[in-house]
């Protein structure tokens, strides 16, 4: 077991940010005076309550929502709008079904069909999916295919990707198993990541920093920096201890809002 070292240049600055939105009845407050710093290279984890707006705050991240207070920067550069400086992951894999895993993955590409032919090897290799170029997604896992949907994200190679409880859908051993991939995927490239899961968990064995949202309007109830060596083993000591603790500030956050 190893540390890993995290650039602690900071590569997204999310500052004083509130989002409400706007109905014909009534207004709603997703998220409240929200501010975070992510490093380069760093693997970050939202958890809170359903519904609270951790979703939003991805959302407002990938440009897909403007209406918003506050300012989110990339590089010192604020997001209005998509790009492929950012990649997102769904719970869904989101394959097109009469492609092949290779063509899904390399779906927009541009360049020489060589050059395209390698990248797409390479990048299933780094899923563990060499071997299913010519597959199509009805011949996949699901484990299989949210790999694939993830070579589909990486080999644009965003500077941030974003991942919304991509393993929610998933039973417990593949979705055990599939913590280990992305863990993995990560440590290969250190891409920086921000995921969104509601397993308390999974954001501990995987997060760098693990976010505790409040419920809706989402503040930020706590931070915790996970000092543990990878690959972290979920029956040490020191892990309950961080799951000990993640729980009891969830608990707090719940109780305060009688959900």
């Amino acid at each position: 077991m190893t540390a890993v070292s995290v650039d602690n240049s900071v590569i997204l600055k999310i500052n004083n940010v509130s989002k409400t939105f706007h109905g014909k009845e009534k207004d709603v407050k997703a998220i409240e005076k929200v501010s975070l710093n992510i490093n380069r290279g760093e693997f970050v984890t939202l958890i809170g309550p359903s519904g609270c707006g951790k979703t939003t705050l991805l959302r407002l991240i990938a440009g897909l929502e403007n209406d918003y207070e506050g300012e989110t920067l990339l590089e010192g550069k604020k997001i209005e709008k998509p790009g492929l400086d950012r990649g997102v992951i769904f719970q869904e894999h989101r394959l097109l079904p009469w492609l092949t895993v290779g063509e899904n993955v390399a779906l927009g590409l541009e360049g020489k069909k060589s050059y395209i032919k390698d990248k797409i090897q390479l990048y299933l290799e780094k899923v563990g999916l060499g071997e299913f170029e010519k597959a199509y997604p009805r011949q996949l896992s699901g484990g299989m295919a949210q790999r694939a949907s993830i070579a589909r994200a990486l080999i644009r190679q965003p500077k941030i990707l974003l991942l919304d409880e991509p393993l929610g859908a998933l039973d417990a051993l593949t979705k055990m198993n599939m913590q280990a991939e992305l863990e993995r995927i990560w440590l290969a490239d250190k891409t920086t990541m921000i995921m969104v899961t509601h397993d308390i968990e999974e954001a501990i064995f995987l997060g760098d920093k693990v976010v505790v949202m409040s419920a809706r309007p989402a503040e930020i109830r706590n931070i915790f920096h996970i000092n543990l060596p990878r690959p972290r083993d979920r029956s040490s000591k020191e892990f309950s201890e961080y799951r000990t603790n993640v729980i009891n500030t969830f608990h707090e956050t719940i109780g305060m809002y009688n959900i």
